[in-house]
């Protein structure tokens, strides 16, 4: 059992993740971040970070998380506090403790009780150029009366 000669069960360690992982970066508590954050993987922001926040992952913002600028990602948690425009493109969430000022474009939203949000929300696909925008039915009505 401790014999030291053999050991077949030994791994070699790596500090970066396989393929079929995915790293999870941390802004702690006490940290503060000025500029822009770009990442292919999870982001969790338990400190402040001022500046643009990319993430082709989800992003989370812990209780104590401050983020000041615009966020972009695919999913997003928010317990903390967010000052500036989110884009989500799948699922945004904000917890009970969470607060955002600014505005959402998202694919799906979820507020639970509690949780406190002041701007503009645009939810399910992304806003379309005007030539894109199906014509209403009563523009068509109004149209055959003339």
């Amino acid at each position: 059992m401790f014999n030291t000669k053999e050991n077949h069960m030994t791994k070699p360690i790596t500090s970066s993740p396989s393929p079929n992982q995915s790293a999870v970066n941390i802004i702690g508590a006490g940290t503060q971040i000025d500029g822009e954050i770009k990442s292919d993987n999870d982001i969790r922001v338990d400190g402040k970070m001022k500046g643009t926040l990319t993430s082709k992952a989800k992003v989370v913002i812990g209780a104590s998380g401050i983020v000041d600028g615009d966020m972009i990602c695919e999913n997003a948690d928010i317990s903390g506090k967010v000052f500036g425009k989110v884009e989500v493109s799948d699922l945004l969430f904000l917890k009970a403790t969470g607060y955002l000022e600014g505005d959402i474009v998202t694919g799906k939203l979820v507020v639970e009780a509690g949780a406190r949000f002041t701007g503009s929300c645009k939810m399910g696909v992304k806003e379309m150029k005007p030539a894109e925008k199906p014509v209403s039915q009563q523009m068509q009505k109004e149209s055959k009366a003339v």
